[in-house]
């Protein structure tokens, strides 16, 4: 006994019906993930960056006496115009190696790395997924077929 169109039909809705909400389930799954590790960069983020500002104060009225002991210091050798050059110079060389670096390790810093993973392998489960075999359809032989049955 084969099945019959609509009992076929029925079967392959159904599996239309779950292939969907599977589908849609992984989709929601996915942007929940993106969504937790956005906020866990940003608050990483965030708190680094706080860090950084409230010792910026610091840092820069200790920069600008060493840079004034420097030049003073200098300034025995180079007189007052060599020694600020010198130190401004030094200043320049330092900050542009500083920065460099600093975009450097920002472009090599990626963000929602595990979200990224998680759809990767998702799109390489999907693309090796087997492509459905389409059943043959059940069908009434030609009289001459019969052989007389």
């Amino acid at each position: 006994m084969g099945l019959s169109t609509e009992e076929t039909e029925r079967g392959l809705t159904t599996l239309v019906g779950r292939m969907t909400d599977g589908f849609s389930r992984l989709v929601s799954q996915h942007l929940a993930l993106a969504r937790i590790e956005l906020m866990e960069d940003a608050r990483t983020l965030g708190t680094d960056a706080a860090r950084i500002a409230a010792f910026v104060p610091f840092v820069l009225v200790g920069y600008v006496f060493m840079c004034a002991a420097l030049s003073v210091f200098l300034a025995t050798w180079l007189g007052w115009a060599g020694s600020l050059a010198a130190v401004g110079a030094l200043n320049l060389v330092g900050g542009g190696l500083g920065i460099a670096r600093s975009a450097a390790r920002l472009k090599g810093h990626r963000l929602m790395d595990d979200t990224t993973e998680e759809l990767e392998r998702s799109v390489a489960v999907l693309a090796q997924a087997p492509a459905p075999v389409a059943r043959p359809q059940a069908t009434a032989l030609p009289p001459e077929a019969r052989h007389g049955r």
